[in-house]
């Protein structure tokens, strides 16, 4: 199991800490650096200025927003980045929600499984370099009727295919993303859950395509915090997980929401949701439950944590990419440092 770090959202005051985190990652054997876009800062942007002062470790989207861009720019942008960074970027995609599609990019946030598959199919014709043209439901290459011609990329990405990952929470996703992708960018990801709510969708997908789980990189982001008061540390993530869980999305669509259900909370579930939507978010964050934490985090000494690890190995997670908690940029290097500790204590590394 290889260790990636997700640097989030730039932007919240910690620009110049993040950078000084990815370069440590990258002395320490990091796999991958991973950036995300809501409605702030943009991904690609920042995975360039990474890029320029890392040397090793790869550079990946989690998740470049499918709403946002054609799906001929993010061909462009994929071989961008491949090519500046030396053959080192990762593309990850995903539809976003339907706050951010509709109310930020105008585009109609609908039949988002189709949308991806087309999209995908577009981006990776496009980054083959063949002459783009298709004919779907959600775009049509060129368009009828008009001056376009079947143009193909002109930049050549350093590598023949650049690994693509999709967002992926719902078991109808899931399984497509085992279909369609390389790997699967998972949120709130229990090991003892891993079966019935990950795995057994993803590997649907991939015997749809005829193949196996064998080289399909399996991601989740899993938050870390360094110390012996596991419940004092699970405090530290009750507002993030409150706020997926509780207002990432509408009362009636929030994919965390559903997942937090399935891992068996559905009355907290249902009283967090209810209690951010109006509102209260510290209420909304008393009521997570410390367990809903502690699952799906890595919370607590090196030695605990090593546990932890071999329990995500065990589950099939081939990269886990941390968000180490820290007020300061020592802090976070710490948990870095103690990320590599558990890892080789794990017997993983």
């Amino acid at each position: 199991m290889r260790l990636g770090i997700n640097l989030g959202y730039w932007g919240a005051g910690m620009d110049a800490d993040n950078l000084a985190v990815a370069r440590e990652a990258d002395r320490l054997g990091y796999s991958v650096c991973w950036a995300a876009e809501a409605y702030g800062s943009d991904a690609p942007t920042v995975l360039a200025w990474v890029a320029a002062q890392t040397e090793r470790i790869d550079i990946g989207s989690a998740i470049l927003q499918i709403p946002a861009r054609t799906p001929a720019m993010t061909a462009m942008t994929a071989a961008t980045l491949d090519s500046l960074s030396g053959g080192r970027f990762r593309l990850g995609l995903g539809v976003s929600g339907p706050q951010v599609s509709e109310g930020w990019y105008g585009v109609k946030f609908d039949k988002p499984l189709a949308r991806t598959r087309e999209y995908v199919e577009i981006v990776r014709k496009a980054m083959s370099r063949e002459r783009l043209t298709h004919e779907g439901e959600h775009w049509t290459l060129p368009l009828p009727g008009g001056p376009g011609k079947a143009l193909k990329l002109t930049v050549h990405p350093v590598r023949e295919e650049i690994p693509l990952y999709i967002a992926a929470i719902g078991p109808k996703n899931l399984e497509q993303t085992g279909e369609i992708a390389d790997g699967a960018l998972v949120l709130f990801f229990a090991p003892e859950h891993a079966e019935e709510t990950t795995l057994s969708a993803v590997r649907a997908g991939r015997e749809k395509a005829g193949k196996t789980l064998d080289g399909f990189d399996l991601v989740p982001t899993v938050p870390m915090a360094l110390g012996e008061d596991v419940d004092a540390l699970a405090d530290i993530f009750r507002p993030y997980t409150a706020l997926y869980v509780g207002g990432m999305g509408s009362a009636k669509q929030n994919f965390y929401n559903k997942l937090a259900r399935r891992l068996g909370y559905e009355k907290e579930a249902a009283e967090i949701q209810e209690k951010y939507l109006a509102g209260d978010k510290q209420g909304a964050a008393a009521a997570v439950p410390r367990e809903l934490i502690d699952s799906t985090s890595l919370l607590g000494p090196v030695e605990r944590i090593a546990d932890r690890m071999q329990a995500y190995a065990a589950a099939g997670v081939t990269t886990l990419s941390l968000t180490p908690a820290g007020f300061t940029l020592d802090e976070r290097i710490s948990a870095l440092r103690a990320g590599v500790e558990a890892l080789e204590r794990a017997g993983l590394a």
